[in-house]
């Protein structure tokens, strides 16, 4: 395995939520509508749903599912899928369904303007975003435990944080699987090394939550020290009020999340799901997604970096392999089920 720093030029729950108001209509290949899962936070569904429509006409529907979840739900559904394509959540989700024959080859317009190492060369999934993964800390919490923000791998074992970090479990979340990855790769490609580092973190661990963005609110509320979860989310909580907490990153380096954007195999609509894909590859589209405060890095060249947005060439950036990653996700994560934690159950 390698481990490198990303250059500038690479830097560029089953709970369902339906948008109200809108029903997707019956018809192989219709235009009229399409019903999309969702794997980002709430908000930035609802905008991605309502100005899909605006734009276009179509009406969009969309169930909020974690990339885990989604990936349980597509395979259930077997050869007639309730969803016409899937928006976010992490490449190597998207490479687990496809492995389960969930995912429809397609290679939208707009693709070449994407940076090669943000779609899959296939045609299977095309980049729309990436996340960097990070330590989302309470400074309060952590000043009354008498320690610093971690600032690595190593700091999550630290016995004063018993039952004070939360995160996500990797059976139901692309970012908690990404902190799993994360350890695979520095430890040379060994999972059982990497299973065994969080058999060690487990009693310091209050919650395995199944969306991946919950760890940094119970951050937020005092109810544990740290919640390991990506930047950008870490970010949206603190414009929101919770000033407390603040972003670390482990020196040791971190895996990054590719959100990725896939039609789905069997689509009722599929012409619809090709143009809602097509149109979240655009910059206009990309850019959305600051409106409502979630700060990951767009990977169209022309959509606008803020300043909220964390600078991926500071931070020591693991260079994973996303396909070796995705298809080592259900083995990975029974695993994990299995030796460390239950997932939690809905």
């Amino acid at each position: 395995m390698r481990r490198k720093v990303l250059t500038v030029a690479a830097a560029l729950a089953t709970g369902a939520i339906m948008l109200s108001g809108c029903s997707a209509s019956s018809g192989s290949g219709s235009d009229e509508s399409l019903t999309f899962v969702c794997s980002p936070q709430e908000d930035w569904c609802q905008l991605v749903a309502s100005a899909f429509t605006e734009e276009t006409g179509i009406e969009a529907n969309y169930v909020r599912l974690s990339g885990g979840e989604a990936v349980a739900r597509l395979s259930a559904s077997g050869d007639t899928p309730e969803f016409d394509a899937w928006f976010g959540a992490g490449a190597d989700g998207h490479i687990a369904a496809h492995e389960a024959g969930l995912i429809e080859h397609f290679v939208p317009d707009g693709a070449a303007a994407i940076p090669d190492e943000y779609k899959d060369p296939e045609g299977y999934w095309t980049g729309i975003y990436v996340g960097a993964l990070s330590f989302c800390s309470n400074t309060d919490v952590l000043e009354k435990l008498g320690i610093d923000p971690p600032t690595s791998w190593q700091d999550l074992l630290d016995p004063k944080l018993k039952s004070n970090i939360a995160m996500a479990h990797p059976a139901t979340s692309g970012t908690a699987y990404q902190a799993v990855w994360s350890q695979v790769i520095l430890n040379d490609g060994d999972q059982d090394a990497a299973i065994d580092y969080f058999k060690q973190m487990h009693s310091n661990v209050l919650q395995y939550s199944k969306s991946g963005s919950a760890p940094g609110q119970m951050a937020g509320r005092g109810e544990v020290g740290v919640g390991v979860i990506f930047a950008q989310d870490c970010q949206k909580f603190v414009n929101e009020g919770f000033t407390q907490l603040v972003a670390t990153y482990p020196e040791e380096g971190a895996d990054y999340e590719v959100g990725a954007v896939s039609l789905i195999k069997n689509a009722k609509h599929p012409e619809a799901a090709k143009k809602f894909i097509e149109w979240s590859l655009t910059a206009e589209a990309q850019d959305l997604a600051a409106t409502v405060g979630t700060y990951s890095i767009p990977t169209n060249p022309d959509a606008t970096i803020t300043d909220d947005m964390v600078d991926p060439t500071t931070l020591n950036l693991l260079d994973a392999d996303i396909s070796e990653m995705g298809k080592a996700r259900n083995e990975l994560t029974a695993r994990f089920d299995a030796e460390v934690a239950p997932a939690p159950k809905s």
